[in-house]
């Protein structure tokens, strides 16, 4: 089963590059600074359950402390430490991941149970409110990070003790009597334990996230009711008594369960819950076209009726209900990219909810609105397209995958690896003006940044034995001789596999390289070692926005061969046959649509604006070098007859170690001497400016109304804001979006300027 996490291994970066650069950040700077944070708010320890006086305090949102979440915080950290470790050994981070290993599993209950919150703040009130206070969300970051650490380690110190606590969970929830038929309020659990089945074989752990994704929205779920409303008469709540981040009371879509989700005509609620949960939908599609488990109708566990609780039309019937999630999942998706997605990839443009407003609400900053974009939703995102493509191997996922990675993505941690952002708006304002912090109280996205470049490998490309067409990665005896590759992501990298070969004997290795400087240039080029015996399939993705401009280098018309080796480009994926491959092992990529170009978001916006992006980047115009742009760019216009002119430049910083040193502090390890600690560290980023022309808009005739005079201006009096200063000429100079908040300045920042 290829999921990232555990592939991506099997891949090395080299050279420099975008993501190279910035995972190497992570290992040398980006873990002991959140590790130095962790330690600081007392979540580091936190699993010694022991009293802190934080505890105390019940601030954020209600129902739910920030502490709730801490499990989840260490565990996301721990997940990405191994990850960053397999390539990057730090005796300080692996001293920190052993000691904290050591406390989680010392943490666990005689039945199996595990959870800071509910084991020392509230120890009576265990599974009491499953929809708001995350024990199952926490659960499923605890699995993850089990697996990490068993992958690294080479152990199951930890996979037991999860192992343990998901039999505990089976105890409690499921469609027999006497049990919760619950699902988490935060969706995250169920692609962990899919990931646990695919990794051990666990029928616990499969049975129990299939149970989640079919019971979740059963309007008759426990007693007849609604199990959320089941919980909350039992807990003696009001009906009336609405939790902080909810629009209503009960509003059950916020937590995608106002219906099953084969249902749900559209995506709604908090983004990264929805996320999760389609991500976790997807995996349970992949774990049986991969033919890991198959997924049988007859074998739905969850405690509907399809009579009572739902209409279920014949022509539904006729179809397998893994055809019907997929169909489901493309719905959703879809409704998610054209009308929801920001320009950057960010979803999420409510900030009371932390998720999706009404179709094409999607102001660009909160003075006008709204435009939350969470980081941790576009990794949601990063997440669900990468197993999309396993479902279908469609360049449409792979292209919103690389839009959220290098632009919502990118842009949540500064340079130096010390600082995140939690909110991506499109535009600063004076409440919001674009800056990152060193921490927050509610921590999810700098530890969930940290291990998705810890394991980025895995996400550039697809591979194993077969052709890459059949119904699973083993696909008989002919996966002995072939191999295929499919390249969603270019950058500088190698992956390195076995195919063929029986148990206990060595298989023959394939390697695929690619060079490039993505995503400066779109030349790529690639060199495949495998055996002649070995017939290897290529794919390549030609983003959407090259417009079908891209030339493969030789051409397939080249060959000497008396083979055919006709390439073909089907839903964006450029198919290179083993008589290419084997007749060309070294070939070129050229891809088009690195011109500057100007986009526009939907007219049903409402926003007359134009923004500018090049190859997979967006880009902002900051305040560090338009000193003469009025407030936050609101006033500033762009044509797009105007000409763009680029110009190559560098970023450089350097971080004190005062920001991330942790040595002589991890537990019981002391792992540096003194004078060991480096005393500082550079870091540099090459990137690609733009500049072009603007103008200010001419607001004098609305500064000279008489105030409270009435709401309107008459056209002919300058009313339309049309108008232009003087008539004058700026030069505006744009970098990309992800290197904002980098250098200083009044944190003024656009994207979209209005359309002159």
């Amino acid at each position: 089963m290829s999921h990232p996490q555990t592939h991506f291994a099997q891949t090395r970066f080299h050279g420099p590059s975008v993501l190279r650069d910035r995972r190497r950040t992570f290992a040398r700077v980006g873990v002991k600074a959140q590790l130095k944070q962790l330690r600081a708010t007392g979540r580091y320890d936190c699993f010694d359950l022991r009293w802190q006086p934080v505890y105390d305090e019940h601030r954020v949102k209600w129902p739910a402390p920030a502490p709730v979440f801490w499990d989840s915080d260490v565990a996301k950290w721990l997940e990405g430490a191994c990850y960053l470790l397999h390539d990057a050994y730090d005796p300080e981070v692996d001293a920190a991941v052993r000691h904290v290993a050591g406390l989680i599993r010392g943490a666990q209950h005689p039945d199996g149970y595990l959870n800071v919150y509910f084991s020392v703040v509230k120890p009576g009130e265990r599974w009491t409110n499953i929809r708001d206070q995350h024990e199952l969300y926490n659960a499923g970051h605890l699995i993850e990070a089990a697996l990490a650490h068993s992958r690294y380690y080479k152990t199951d110190f930890l996979l037991r003790v999860v192992e343990r606590y998901v039999r505990h969970i089976r105890t409690v929830i499921g469609p027999g009597p006497g049990q919760k038929h619950a699902y988490p309020g935060h969706p995250e659990i169920e692609l962990a334990l899919l990931r646990l089945h695919a990794a051990t074989g666990s029928e616990d752990a499969y049975a129990l996230a299939r149970y989640f994704v079919e019971e979740r929205g059963n309007p008759r779920g426990q007693d007849g009711l609604h199990f959320y409303d089941w919980e909350r008469r039992q807990r003696g709540d009001s009906p009336w008594k609405r939790p902080d981040a909810y629009p209503t009371a009960d509003d059950h879509w916020y937590n995608q369960c106002h219906a099953p989700i084969l249902e749900q005509p559209t995506v709604e609620g908090h983004a990264v819950r929805a996320m999760y949960l389609l991500t976790g939908v997807a995996d349970l599609l992949c774990l049986d076209k991969l033919g890991v488990r198959a997924y049988h109708d007859d074998e739905d566990n969850s405690n509907r009726n399809d009579g009572e609780c739902r209409a279920v039309t014949t022509a539904t019937t006729t179809k397998a209900k893994k055809d019907r999630y997929f169909e489901a999942l493309t719905r959703l998706w879809d409704d998610m990219v054209d009308k929801k997605m920001y320009l950057t990839g960010g979803i999420g443009a409510c900030w009371g909810w932390e998720g999706f407003g009404r179709d094409y609400f999607l102001p660009a900053g909160s003075d006008e609105g709204g435009c939350y974009n969470e980081t941790c939703a576009s990794i949601g995102v990063v997440l669900l397209a990468e197993r999309l493509l396993h479902l279908d191997l469609d360049a449409r996922y792979a292209d919103v995958l690389e839009l959220c990675l290098y632009n919502n993505v990118l842009t949540g941690a500064s340079l130096d690896g010390t600082a995140f952002t939690y909110v991506n708006q499109l535009a600063s304002s004076d409440d919001q003006p674009s800056r990152r912090e060193d921490w927050f109280e509610v921590s999810c996205c700098p530890p969930n940044l940290m291990r998705l470049f810890g394991c980025l490998g895995g996400y550039l490309w697809d591979y194993g034995a077969g052709d890459g067409n059949s119904s699973g990665e083993e696909d008989g005896g002919s996966s002995a001789n072939a191999a295929f590759v499919n390249v969603h992501l270019y950058t500088t990298a190698v992956v390195t596999f076995e195919v063929g070969g029986g148990e206990g004997q060595g298989g023959q290795t394939v390697a695929l390289e690619q060079k490039s400087d993505w995503p400066w240039d779109g030349n790529v080029s690639f060199h495949l070692k495998a055996p002649s015996s070995v017939e290897t399939t290529i794919r390549l993705r030609i983003p959407g926005w090259a417009k079908g401009d891209y030339t493969l280098s030789p051409s397939p018309s080249s060959t000497t061969t008396t083979t055919p080796t006709t390439t073909t480009l089907e839903k964006g994926y450029l198919t290179l046959p083993p008589s290419y491959t084997a007749a060309h092992p070294s070939f070129t990529l050229r891809v088009g649509g690195f011109a500057p170009r100007h986009v526009a978001p939907h007219p049903y916006t409402g926003q007359r604006t134009l923004a500018l992006a090049r190859g997979p980047l967006v880009y902002c115009a900051e305040d560090a070098d338009n000193p003469w742009a009025p407030p936050h760019f609101r006033d500033v216009l762009v044509s797009a007859a105007s000409p763009v002119a680029e110009e190559a430049r560098a970023l450089r910083l350097r971080v004190d170690a005062a920001r991330w040193d942790c040595s002589g502090k991890t537990g019981d390890a002391a792992v540096r001497e003194p004078g060991q600690v480096e005393a500082e560290v550079e870091v540099e980023d090459r990137y690609v400016a733009l500049r072009t022309e603007a103008w200010v808009r001419d607001m004098s005739a609305w500064r000279a109304k008489r105030a409270g005079a009435g709401p309107g201006l008459s056209v002919s009096e300058g009313g339309d804001g049309d108008g232009v200063v003087d008539g004058e000429k700026k030069e505006l100079v744009l970098i990309p979006y992800y290197l904002r908040a980098n250098r200083g300045g009044k944190g003024h920042m656009r994207v979209g300027l209005l359309r002159k």
